[in-house]
C-alpha cells in the first residue's frame, strides 16, 4: 500500500503518454430520421469510443433535429472506429433505436498531418468518397477553416429505414500528450 500514491502517477502520465489529442465532434443535424412514435419521434445522439460514451440533449418531436452539440473523446487509436446511434427517447419505455453510422477518423488524422503553413483559408486537403465500408451518404472534404483542419461528413444510419445525421470533426492538440508526428 505505501507505493500507491506512485503507481497512480504512473497510471496517469502512461494515459497522456498514448493519448494522440482531443477529437471534437460537433453534432449538426438529422435529416429525415425515422418516426418512432405516433407521428414523429424525440431523438438524441450517442457517441462511443472504447470505454467513452456521450450524448446530446433530446430534441421532442422533430424528425429533423438541429443539435449543434459538441462532443469530445480521447484519441489513444486512430484506428478504432468511432460509434454513432441514434435514438427515440421514451418516457415510459425503453428508448427506439433509430439507426447507427461508424466514423473513421484515420482519412482525418492523415489530413492533419498535412504541412498547412501557405495554404491559403478554405483549401480542400482532402476527399473521403462514400464506399461500402464507410456509412458516408456523400464525398466529404477535409478542409482547412481559420487555420484549423475540420472534416464534415454526412452518416447514411445503418439498420434503420431512413435517416442522416451530420456531423463536423476538428482536432484539439494537447500540451503533454503524444501528438500526431
Amino acid at each position: 500500500m505505501a507505493d500507491s500514491p506512485g503507481s497512480e502517477k504512473t497510471k496517469s502520465s502512461s494515459l497522456m503518454d498514448n493519448l494522440l489529442g482531443l477529437l471534437r465532434i460537433r453534432i449538426k443535424r438529422g435529416v429525415n430520421l425515422a418516426v418512432r412514435d405516433v407521428r414523429s419521434s424525440d431523438p438524441y445522439v450517442v457517441v462511443k469510443l472504447d470505454k467513452q460514451k456521450l450524448k446530446t440533449r433530446v430534441i421532442k418531436k422533430d424528425v429533423n433535429p438541429e443539435w449543434n452539440e459538441d462532443l469530445t473523446l480521447s484519441i489513444t487509436d486512430p484506428s478504432t472506429p468511432i460509434k454513432l446511434t441514434v435514438y427515440d427517447h421514451d418516457t415510459f419505455s425503453k428508448d427506439d433505436k433509430m439507426g447507427n453510422a461508424e466514423i473513421d477518423i484515420r482519412p482525418y488524422i492523415e489530413a492533419l498531418k498535412v504541412d498547412v503553413d501557405g495554404i491559403p483559408n478554405g483549401t480542400t486537403i482532402a476527399r473521403v468518397q462514400p464506399c461500402r465500408t464507410n456509412c458516408l451518404s456523400e464525398e466529404s472534404a477535409i478542409t482547412l477553416v481559420d487555420r484549423k483542419v475540420v472534416q464534415d461528413i454526412c452518416l447514411r444510419l445503418r439498420n434503420v429505414e431512413c435517416g442522416e445525421v451530420e456531423i463536423q470533426l476538428q482536432w484539439i492538440e494537447l500540451p503533454g500528450s503524444k501528438g500526431l508526428s
